[in-house]
């Protein structure tokens, strides 16, 4: 802490070597700063405040049908729109901003300068805008708020935008590409089923559902075949017995017992159904099983009873021959029947065998189906997307056009300062005083740096890296130390004078502004 000190006072005593160069330098630039301050232009502001209504009743009527674009954004987008360089040229040239141009590159200065100078400020809570314009001259001021508030209104007002226009050619040209994509899918998709005709997945229940299903439709044909052929077996039975009673002699139990043989076949055709959904403790089953048994008893006892009566008359069995011709009738039907159902087992024999022959090729049928599928419904979902998406832009581009980006209301006309608003001269006093002291002081520091010089033994020392041996004191005589102080006070003169001259200018400049309110 005490070597900074040191350092510290030895800058200052060096410093105050060129206090004088110092002093001058800030009257110098204290002059400049003053004279800049007192020749700078005033400036008016000229302003008008702009109520936008972005309420409306289209915006909730017409959620989810069109693209509601954020108020806030379509203003601060408006806003940058309004205050682009086409619109900055065209409010120049109508207020004649550019009058005092001479060339074409002072013509580019005036309209960076006016750029730079229309500001439009506002929030969205309360949706209250304020445009603002400067210029040394305040008609030319509200002329060019008047001119910058009639394009912010009109910009506003009705018209689709140019986005709107590009959103929907670019929707346009997409449905295009992905209407050609739907129609090559569809015509891969239909190319394949054409290709595996009765083998594509996800007709009806599926391969393996139509292969189980054709086995059990061959599983019931077989089984109606089986009837069929025990049928037909017992009109064989019943027609050989008659045959032998007819050559052995007359039997009168003869038609009874064909006919129990009958009923005997369908039962058992009935017994053979029931077990196949039933178990053989269902009450059904045991039941059709009893009623089996008695039949089987009762064509026993017939058979019994007829082998007891052959002696009888001739006349009391003239039914035989007619019982004969009845089952050969029912004899033909049961063969037209069994032939019928062989035909029909052979018919699903073969269907069951085609598909289980082709069961190999499904799963590689199913992939490529699925991939077909994925493919055509990616591309129709984005193509009906794309359809809603363009009706949807379009609608919004319609509503645009008839209510605008929002409703502008003028609140406070364009109207200017009475009073500069810059230059801020009582704030440029004190500012171009500090920056004339601190010239001074950088003037004084850099004189002490070029010509720098030694003030005890020790910075001496250190400079030269010699040991310093002594040192001898200079001793002021009467008259020097007279002519040390006088000089003291003429420099607190003259900073003292600097420090008045800019508080009487201050004090000054204050008056002539309370008098000219």
């Amino acid at each position: 802490m005490d070597e900074i000190i040191r350092q510290l006072i030895i800058v200052l005593r060096g410093m105050w070597r060129y206090r004088w160069l110092g002093l001058a330098t800030a009257w110098i630039v204290g002059a400049i700063g003053v004279v800049v301050v007192l020749l700078t232009p005033d400036k008016y502001e000229a302003s008008a405040r702009i109520y936008v209504n972005t309420a409306s009743i289209l915006k909730p009527l017409m959620t989810g049908l069109t693209v509601l674009q954020n108020d806030a954004d379509q203003i601060a987008a408006l806003s940058r729109v309004v205050i682009s360089r086409p619109n900055v040229e065209k409010l120049v040239q109508t207020v004649g901003l550019d009058a005092g141009t001479k060339s074409k590159a002072d013509y580019e200065r005036v309209v960076d300068s006016v750029s730079k100078t229309l500001t439009i400020t506002g929030s969205v809570k309360d949706n209250l805008y304020t445009l603002t314009f400067r210029d040394v001259q305040p008609d030319r001021a509200k002329r060019a708020v008047q001119s910058f508030t009639s394009m912010f209104i009109e910009s506003g007002q009705g018209g689709k935008s140019s986005d709107t226009d590009t959103a929907k050619k670019f929707v346009d040209e997409q449905i295009v590409i992905y209407e050609k994509k739907l129609q090559e899918a569809e015509s891969r998709l239909k190319d394949f089923k054409i290709r595996n005709l009765g083998l594509t997945p996800g007709e009806g229940a599926g391969f393996f559902a139509r292969m189980a299903e054709a086995g059990t439709q061959l599983n019931q044909a077989q089984l109606l075949l089986r009837e069929a052929e025990n049928s037909r077996d017992a009109y064989k039975r019943g027609l050989a017995s008659e045959e032998v009673s007819a050559t052995s002699g007359p039997v009168v139990a003869g038609p009874a017992t064909t006919e129990i043989d009958a009923r005997i076949d369908s039962l058992k055709r009935g017994l053979d159904n029931m077990l196949l959904k039933f178990t053989e403790s269902h009450p059904d089953v045991i039941g059709t099983q009893r009623a089996i048994r008695e039949l089987e008893e009762q064509r026993r006892q017939l058979v019994a009873n007829r082998k007891n009566d052959r002696a009888l008359p001739v006349q009391t069995m003239a039914s035989g021959p007619l019982a004969s011709e009845q089952l050969k009738v029912s004899l033909a039907q049961a063969e037209a029947a069994v032939a019928s159902l062989r035909a029909r087992v052979g018919e699903y024999s073969a269907r069951y065998n085609e598909l289980k022959a082709s069961a190999s090729r499904v799963p590689q049928l199913e992939a490529e189906f699925v991939q077909l599928n994925r493919d055509y419904d990616v591309n129709k979902k984005n193509y009906e997307s794309l359809i809603t998406r363009r009706e949807s832009v379009t609608m919004s581009g319609d509503m645009q056009s008839v209510s605008g980006v929002a409703d502008f209301r003028l609140i406070d006309p364009p109207r200017v300062s009475p009073q500069p608003v810059s230059p801020n001269r009582k704030l440029l006093f004190p500012v171009t005083l500090l920056i004339a002291l601190a010239a001074g002081l950088a003037v004084t520091f850099a004189a002490r740096e070029i010509r720098p010089a030694f003030y005890d033994g020790r910075s001496l020392g250190e400079a030269t890296g010699l040991p310093v041996l002594g040192a001898v004191s200079m001793v002021l005589s009467a008259p020097q130390k007279r002519a040390t102080r006088r000089s003291v006070f003429r420099f607190l003169g003259g900073f003292g004078a600097l420090l008045g001259a800019y508080v009487a200018g201050f004090l000054a400049l204050t008056f002539l502004a309370s008098r000219s309110v």
